[in-house]
C-alpha cells in the first residue's frame, strides 16, 4: 500500500512540476503556483540559469532535480512490472553506481573542467532516479525473513 502511495505521489509531483509554470504563464491559480514554488525552494536552489523554462516561466526545481524526480517516478512505475529485485546490499551498490554520473559531472563542473547544460544536468540524474524507484519498490516489497542460524 505504501509503495502504491509513493508511486502515485511521485508521478503527481512530476506532473505538478511541469504543470506549474504552464499554469503561471496563463495566469491560473496564483496561490497554488506560489505554494509549489515555495515547496520547490525548500528542496532545490532554483537557480534560473540551471532550470528548464516552460512557456517562458522557470520550473519550480532545477534541471538536475527535475531529471531525478521524473526518473524516480518512472522507476517506481516500471518497477511494478519487474518480478526480480535486488537485495539490500546489492541495492546500495547499484545506487552508488547510479549516483556516479551526477558526482562526476558536479565534480568536473566545480573544478572548472566542463560547462554542462541543463539537458546534461537532467540526464545525469536519470540513472539515480530510475534506480531509486526500483530500490523503493524492492525495499517496500520485501517480506521479513525467518531467523536462521
Amino acid at each position: 500500500m505504501l509503495a502504491a502511495l509513493l508511486t502515485i505521489a511521485a508521478a503527481l509531483w512530476t506532473l505538478v512540476i511541469i504543470a506549474t509554470p504552464l499554469a503561471a504563464a496563463r495566469g491560473f491559480l496564483p496561490v497554488p503556483v506560489l505554494f509549489v514554488y515555495s515547496v520547490g525552494a525548500l528542496i532545490c536552489h532554483q537557480r534560473p540559469d540551471r532550470s528548464f523554462h516552460l512557456a517562458g516561466i522557470q520550473m519550480p526545481v532545477c534541471a538536475r532535480c527535475f531529471g531525478l524526480y521524473a526518473a524516480g517516478a518512472a522507476g517506481l512505475l516500471i518497477a511494478w512490472g519487474v518480478r526480480s529485485m535486488w537485495s539490500m546490499p546489492r541495492s546500495r551498490e547499484v545506487l552508488a553506481v547510479a549516483a556516479l554520473p551526477i558526482a562526476i559531472s558536479v565534480g568536473l563542473e566545480w573544478m572548472g573542467l566542463i560547462a554542462t547544460t541543463n539537458l546534461v544536468r537532467s540526464m545525469t540524474a536519470v540513472p539515480l532516479g530510475l534506480t531509486a524507484g526500483f530500490v523503493v519498490i524492492a525495499v517496500l516489497g520485501e517480506r521479513p525473513r525467518p531467523y536462521r542460524r
